[in-house]
Parts: structure tokens; C-alpha cells; sequence
């Protein structure tokens, strides 16, 4: 079947929606991501309805599926939503997209590394010379970051110069997580605290009322607490940050250093069970992993 480059963008589009969304998907929803006018989609929608390639479901919920025609035509049989893999656009997610092969074509020249992206959506957004970022892949956790130097619409490929190339630790934040934890009573004092972080060489400690979490101070909370003229005996629970950063044990390493950078923090208490059990920091994951 001999497609158009704009039918093949739509239906590319729309099995890529209906992966991420699990839902039939609006005309308007894949204008939108294609950068092009509604009416103009839906006139296609009905070329691809004719050639069997979707098929419509009716009601104000209603949209488009794509049929398995469609990801025969596409040669995307295999397309899974688990097995979604995101690409950046100048430190911005690109909706609709999703990297299906990566293929690298100077992998042992000296001097660069240029590789061969195939996505399934549209990749009519990109541009030469912006600055993207590739996955962490499923498996192996790979991460990707270079400059677009070419693309094929025909083919929704891109070509990348590949500027750095990382493989994220795969294992939970349990395994790199400093444990036992060390905590403050909510009455312990701010000299008491600093002293503890003197000795215990930390910047930082969770508040607990038994296997309740309170709050966590930190140096930086000391340090304000002590400029705004609070006395040394001023209880933590005065000084310290209520608002916690938790995260499961078993979130694995890489996951945890997104969340640091989206929420910039320096660090967060581990629970298992919903009972504290342990700090990851900023210094943890440096020292697990130098390049990050």
C-alpha cells in the first residue's frame, strides 16, 4: 500500500497516542502533535478509515483506534507501551514520539560518534542542530545525548551526533541508600544537631517521633535558623523542613536522579513499608556513579 508522507505521520501519530493513552484518540490530539489544521487530519482520517487502517469509535469519548492493518502497514507489530522510550528536545519531552531502534554508524571512529534514530510518531519538530536526549532504554538503561545533524520525514529517522553516552545503574536506591539511619528527635537542639553533624560527617538528618517522620533538617536549615537569631537551644522541630522527599526502596537509582533534578533536591529519605530506613544524597549517587 502506498501511503502518503502526511498519512504515514498521522498513523504513526495516532498509534503512538493510543499506546501512551489507552483510549480511541480525538482528530484534534494528532493535529496537535503533527503541528497541522484539524480539518485537514480528519479528511485523512477518513482515506485511512477507507483503507481499513483505523477505525472509528463514536460518542463524545469517541476518536480513532488504530486496526492491525495499520501496524502490519507500518511494519510496528511489535509496539508495546511498556516498552516506551522517551526523547528530549532541547530539555523538552517531544509527545507523540517514541524511539523504536537506535542504530549507530561510526561507533569506532577516534573522533565522533554519530548514530541513527528511528521513531515511531512524527518528527517534523526537530531541527538541525537541536539538542536531544534518548531514553533510558528498557534493558540496559542506556542514555543518550547529542545534536540532530539530519532527518528523513519519509522514514521518521533521525541522524545524531552523539555527544555523550551513559548507562544508568539499574539497581534500587536500597543498594546505594546510607543506612542505619541517623535522626533527630523533634526536642533535640540545634547545637545538639550541629554536633551530630559534625561527628557523623552528614549534612542532613530526618526528624522522627518513633517510626513517625516528622521533617528533616539540614546544614542549610541550621545555618538560617541560627542567622534569623533562633538561640542554640531552639528545638529542630522549629527549624526543620516539613515538607519530605520520599521514595520507596525499591525505586531504582536512575529514577531517583530525575526526581533530584525536577525537584532540586539534594536528597531524600528511603522507606520500605512506609517506615523510614534510609537517606540517599547527591554525594551517594556521585560516589556510585562519577559521570553523573
Amino acid at each position: 500500500m502506498d501511503l502518503s508522507l502526511i498519512q504515514k505521520e498521522i498513523l504513526i501519530t495516532l498509534i503512538t497516542l493510543y499506546h501512551r493513552h489507552s483510549r480511541a484518540i480525538k482528530g484534534e490530539e494528532i493535529a496537535d502533535v503533527l503541528k497541522r489544521n484539524p480539518g485537514t487530519v480528519r479528511n485523512q482520517m477518513q482515506s485511512l478509515k477507507a483503507l481499513e487502517l483505523v477505525d472509528g469509535v463514536p460518542g463524545p469519548k469517541g476518536g480513532y483506534n488504530p486496526s492491525e492493518k495499520a501496524y502490519r502497514e507500518l511494519n510496528v507489530s511489535g509496539y508495546d507501551q511498556g516498552s516506551h522510550v522517551m526523547i528530549s528536545r532541547n530539555d523538552e519531552e517531544v509527545e507523540g514520539a517514541n524511539v523504536s531502534e537506535i542504530d549507530f554508524t561510526t561507533l569506532c571512529h577516534p573522533d565522533i560518534c554519530h548514530a541513527l534514530i528511528r521513531i515511531i510518531g512524527s518528527v517534523k519538530i526537530f531541527e538541525i542542530g537541536d539538542e536531544v536526549t534518548i531514553g533510558p532504554t528498557p534493558v540496559n538503561k542506556l542514555l543518550l545525548r547529542g545534536e540532530v545533524f539530519g532527518k528523513d520525514e519519509a522514514k521518521s529517522s533521525l541522524l545524531i551526533s552523539i555527544s555523550e553516552m551513559i548507562s544508568l545503574p539499574k539497581k534500587s536506591i536500597r543498594h546505594y541508600m546510607s543506612a542505619p539511619l541517623i535522626s533527630l528527635l523533634p526536642g533535640t537542639t540545634l547545637k545538639e544537631a550541629t554536633h551530630l553533624f559534625a561527628r557523623s560527617r552528614i549534612h542532613g538528618a530526618p526528624v522522627m517521633d518513633g517510626e513517625r517522620l516528622l521533617g528533616i533538617v539540614t546544614l542549610t536549615d541550621l545555618a538560617k535558623a541560627y542567622a534569623k537569631g533562633f538561640p542554640s537551644t531552639t528545638p529542630v522541630s522549629e527549624a526543620m523542613t516539613s515538607d519530605v522527599i520520599e521514595a520507596d526502596a525499591e525505586t531504582h537509582l536512575y529514577e531517583v536522579i530525575r526526581r533530584f533534578k525536577e525537584r532540586e533536591i539534594g536528597r531524600l529519605i528511603v522507606v520500605d513499608g512506609g517506615k523510614p530506613v534510609g537517606i540517599i544524597t547527591q554525594s551517594d549517587i556521585i560516589g556510585v556513579f562519577p559521570a553523573l
